[in-house]
């Protein structure tokens, strides 16, 4: 058997077999409890004594739209942006008055470096707010200039740059060579950076419909030669919206070789980095992780197209600018939707960012929630014990084939999520996306 084809699966045809069988059943399961029901409130609750929180800061303009982003995201128009980070700020006002304070401020978009100057008073502001520790950014590969590296090296503790590949065949397909240039230039880019801050992470998307596995190769041996500290590799992901753009440039998903690609990415970064998450993987000895959904149990975002979980509760912000800024004018949050949470999708969701987070804390989740693991989810842990999901050595740690499953879970999330964004932007106007008002 060639390289290529070995997968650390057994056998796998059995671990395709559970991944659709999981598939259709979260795509159920996800429309059940990602629904947004409208609320008219002010603001989210307040903070609980004693509770951990992140706070999120959502950037929605990009210079360019990528074809398979499902976030919220708007072409930039400087004015509108700057207008926007100070509506931002005020929301971030609004938390302080609520008495939140923050461990850390994770800051994604669309691209939250477009505007670096109104970038570093955010950043700023919620460290004289909040006290926050910890600032993790995302930003593209034409933006680490030394400018940039300068501005943000004693602001942020983890930038994380959106490569996707490093093959200038699959970078041409997603219009992101014409962008920001070619996988040689994005690699040097990403070593004379990732000296300047604790952690810089390189985030990748895998199962692309023409990669094969010499591309696949090729991306993880750059990432290991890149100096980042940590890697993160996505898979594919696709929702309603994006579908046809995705077609017209990436083309059609192969959901049958996620589970061997996978394994591959799994086995090639094995000597040189650890697992972090399902799909996170750090070198050395970084622990900043990827998704702050899964290094803070709750937290809270600010921004137009932002979700905040609380309590058991998720809350939605309004997709559109011109509602957003109206609302943070009048001195309250952008809330437009508040799904609650049933105790047994509390119980599931827990399971899935400690499993995603590759341990399953079963001592926290019976005092939590007042039973196992076992008895409140017996139907969901015996279908992971029968895939021999856990180590036998340590039955709170995924295997290899529970951290694959993770990424299934993680994967379908998501793709509620981003179809929870498909009906919001379905409905903006031009007007609503703030092509039409001033700011």
């Amino acid at each position: 058997m060639t390289a290529s084809k070995t997968n650390i699966f057994t056998p796998a045809l059995k671990v395709r077999a559970a991944e659709r069988l999981l598939t259709a059943f979260l795509k159920v399961a996800t429309k059940q409890y990602l629904s947004l029901k409208p609320t008219d409130l002010p603001s989210v609750p307040p903070p609980q004594p004693g509770h951990s929180y992140t706070l999120y800061a959502h950037v929605p303009f990009c210079e360019s739209l990528c074809p398979y982003c499902s976030f919220n995201r708007f072409v930039l128009n400087r004015e509108k942006a700057v207008s926007y980070f100070n509506s931002m700020r005020a929301e971030m006002r609004i938390l302080a008055g609520l008495g939140y304070r923050f461990t850390s401020l994770y800051l994604g978009g669309g691209t939250p470096t477009v505007l670096p100057d109104e970038l570093a008073k955010t950043i700023d502001l919620a460290r004289d707010l909040f006290g926050i520790d910890e600032v993790s950014c995302e930003t593209n590969p034409n933006h680490l200039n030394p400018e940039m590296v300068a501005l943000l090296k004693d602001r942020v503790q983890r930038l994380s740059v959106g490569v996707q590949s490093f093959d200038d065949g699959l970078l041409k397909q997603m219009n992101r060579y014409q962008k920001f240039g070619s996988g040689a230039s994005i690699l040097e880019s990403i070593r004379r950076t990732a000296p300047f801050f604790k952690s810089v992470n390189v985030d990748m998307i895998f199962n692309f419909p023409s990669q094969t596995p010499q591309i696949l190769h090729g991306d993880i041996q750059a990432v290991i030669d890149s100096g980042a500290q940590q890697a993160t590799f996505y898979p594919l992901m696709s929702s309603p919206s994006v579908k046809r753009s995705m077609a017209n440039s990436v083309g059609e998903l192969v959901p049958a070789r996620e589970a061997e690609y996978y394994s591959v990415i799994s086995r090639g970064l094995a000597n040189d980095f650890i697992p972090l998450s399902a799909w996170t993987f750090a070198r050395g000895g970084s622990s900043l992780i990827d998704e702050y959904i899964v290094d803070s149990e709750e937290y809270v975002g600010v921004g137009s197209g932002v979700f905040s979980y609380l309590d058991g509760s998720l809350y939605a912000s309004t997709f559109s600018l011109r509602e957003y800024h109206e609302l943070v004018n009048q001195g309250r949050m952008a809330l437009t939707g508040a799904p609650p949470f049933s105790r047994r999708q509390q119980m599931r969701y827990r399971m899935m960012m400690d499993m995603f987070g590759l341990r399953l804390d079963r001592a926290a989740f019976k005092q939590r929630f007042g039973v196992p693991a076992s008895q409140g989810l017996w139907l969901e842990m015996l279908f992971f014990k029968l895939l021999g999901a856990f180590e036998k050595t340590d039955p709170d740690v995924p295997s290899p084939v529970g951290r694959y499953l993770s990424l299934v879970i993680m994967r379908e999330f998501f793709t509620g999520v981003n179809h929870l964004r498909d009906i919001a932007r379905a409905s903006l106007t031009p007007f609503d996306r703030g092509e039409c008002y001033e700011p």
